[in-house]
């Protein structure tokens, strides 16, 4: 299918973009911001994800409760979410509602009051968030893993910030941040579904054609990971188990390598790793491996959570199956199939406007243009066994490896006793 997109960059550096779908009833929309808590310096750790929440607690036109209520009238959806390295408020509505989901996405972006009183109240709902974040080990552990093998580097910081930062917070800082961050070169403003990108522009360019303030970002640089191998007491049924290694930046040319390998490792039901913790051992619900990618870098890992007294077993044979990688390779039919895998999993994706929106925004805003979805199956395609031998034997090398346990005292691993007992010798 060929796909039309069209973009517009206005004078003071902000970028539209839109993508038409004549067969569908809705569009979204969603303004893209770079700014992540990468980009807080100290004093300010979690004040991109509490200002994401300050967008909605009221405008010069709008309370909070007009905000909730409007979208939600015509049975739309208004939204938003903040990650490391950008931040996104969105909105999904029929067609014939594109307008009031682009003026109150506008009235937020523009004219958010951030009240005293209210940034108070709302400081302790961040941290009733942080509490309850702190409260499932099974998502706290990865935040931990990134902190410890990114050793302080702004990267490594939760999202969220900390009950202690959050509390130091002030409109001072709110607007202090925005004014560097909430800047026309930052911005990206992607639209799809039933729409025309010149009435796109004439909704949104005489309010972002005028707007002025700070600056492109400037990230810290690169953080150095180090390898880890810690444990984390904490009284849990399950003992939560990482292992991991630094991964890709997104400029990487073996991220898509990566991606076929972290799919056969653990990406899905059929992975190495499911089938063989849970499905032939029974040790475990979860496992999975991830990889995130970030601007520079990445943390390619692997999670498992199982009964405390299995904990020496579960990564021993996660150990064992990377090894076996580095041996002996992939097949030609774990290749071909993760690779339909992919595919159909992305194309699967883009069944609705809001997946399309999604990926014009961020691909715009990451890599400063549009990546097609044919662009992507066409480069996961170009993969050999060749190239996905060789990210294994890159990324997964013993003084990468590191290890963090999160549970009950008296089940601590050995990662040298490991490697020993499966003969895991440094090549």
């Amino acid at each position: 299918m060929k796909r039309v997109y069209q973009k517009t960059e206005l004078p003071n550096g902000v970028r539209i973009i839109t993508e038409e779908i004549d067969y569908v009833r809705s569009v979204a929309v969603g303004i893209w911001v770079g700014a992540g808590s990468r980009d807080e310096r100290a004093g300010y750790e979690g004040i991109s994800h509490f200002i994401e929440h300050m967008f909605f607690k009221g405008t010069k036109n709008r309370t909070a409760r007009d905000i909730a209520e409007s979208l939600e009238a015509v049975g739309g959806q208004l939204n938003a979410f903040t990650t490391k390295e950008y931040t996104c408020y969105y909105a999904k509505v029929l067609d014939e509602d594109m307008d009031l989901a682009m003026d109150v996405l506008n009235d937020m972006f523009f004219e958010s009051l951030f009240d005293e009183s209210e940034i108070e109240k709302e400081k302790r709902v961040v941290i009733e968030e942080i509490k309850m974040y702190e409260d499932s080990p099974d998502e706290i552990i990865h935040d931990l893993f990134s902190d410890y093998v990114w050793n302080d580097h702004p990267l490594g910081r939760p999202i969220l910030g900390t009950e202690e930062s959050i509390k130091e917070l002030s409109r001072e800082k709110i607007l202090t941040y925005m004014d560097q961050h909430y800047a026309p070169d930052n911005l990206v403003i992607a639209v799809a579904g039933k729409i025309k990108h010149d009435e796109v522009l004439k909704k949104l360019v005489p309010l972002y054609g005028e707007f002025k303030r700070g600056g492109r970002r400037v990230l810290e640089g690169t953080p150095k990971g180090k390898q880890v191998q810690k444990m984390v007491t904490k009284d849990t049924e399950q003992m939560h188990i990482i292992l991991g290694v630094p991964g890709l930046g997104q400029e990487d040319d073996d991220l898509y390598p990566m991606h076929i390998i972290n799919n056969i490792l653990g990406g899905g039901l059929s992975s190495r790793l499911f089938q063989e913790i849970r499905e032939q051992r029974g040790m475990a619900y979860t496992v999975f491996s991830y990889h995130s990618t970030y601007v520079d870098t990445g943390l390619f890992a692997i999670y498992a959570g199982t009964t405390p007294s299995n904990s020496q077993e579960v990564v021993e044979c996660v150990l064992a199956e990377i090894l076996d990688m580095k041996r002996n390779g992939i097949t030609q039919s774990e290749l071909d199939r993760t690779k339909s895998q992919i595919k159909g999993g992305l194309y699967l994706g883009l069944e609705s406007a809001n997946s399309r929106m999604s990926r014009l925004g961020k691909t715009e805003l990451t890599y400063n243009r549009i990546i097609s979805p044919e662009e992507v199956v066409e480069k996961l395609e170009r993969v050999t066994l060749e190239d996905a031998q060789r990210i294994v034997n890159r990324l997964w090398k013993r003084e990468n490896v590191s290890l963090l346990m999160l549970g009950p005292e008296g089940h601590e691993v050995s990662l040298e006793d490991i490697y020993e007992k499966i003969g895991w010798t440094e090549e």
